[in-house]
């Protein structure tokens, strides 16, 4: 993978994020633009065709739609407390993992994490968590 394609998939991704915290606060229009290109990988000819406006429409959309998550995020700061959120879960686990035995201080430690893990949305009772942290097990929680 090129260091090209790197920026590309990363900004695609944060782009995704974005989308993820601030749909809402976004147009439908923008919504609908940044749905095709981030999500279903349409490209500006596809998405231009299927609005009948031309690419450089799209294109123009598509930033303000991209400025407008970057404006959200810059005031609310939603994807970056989730990040840091991901990030101290991450060596609580780790710190988790290193303790000995099943005592009462451990089982009680894993308990929280996993309820941190789930009030964040990186694990869900039901299915395993996202990004690659493995299923809580539910007892103790």
């Amino acid at each position: 993978m090129t260091t090209n394609e790197r920026a590309a998939l990363a900004k695609t991704n944060r782009i995704n994020y974005l989308f993820d915290f601030y749909a809402p606060l976004l147009t439908d229009k923008q919504r609908t633009f940044l749905t095709y290109y981030f999500h279903d990988d349409f490209s500006l000819g596809e998405i231009s065709a299927e609005f009948a406006i031309s690419r450089q429409a799209v294109y123009e959309h598509l930033k303000r739609a991209e400025q407008a998550l970057e404006g959200y995020e810059r005031k609310l700061g939603l994807l970056g407390r989730h990040e840091t959120m991901r990030a101290l879960i991450g060596e609580l686990d780790a710190l988790v993992g290193e303790l000995p035995g099943q005592g009462e201080p451990g089982s009680r430690l894993r308990a929280l994490s996993a309820r941190l893990r789930m009030a964040e949305g990186l694990a869900s009772p039901e299915a395993p968590a996202r990004q690659g942290i493995q299923e809580v097990k539910r007892d103790g929680i």
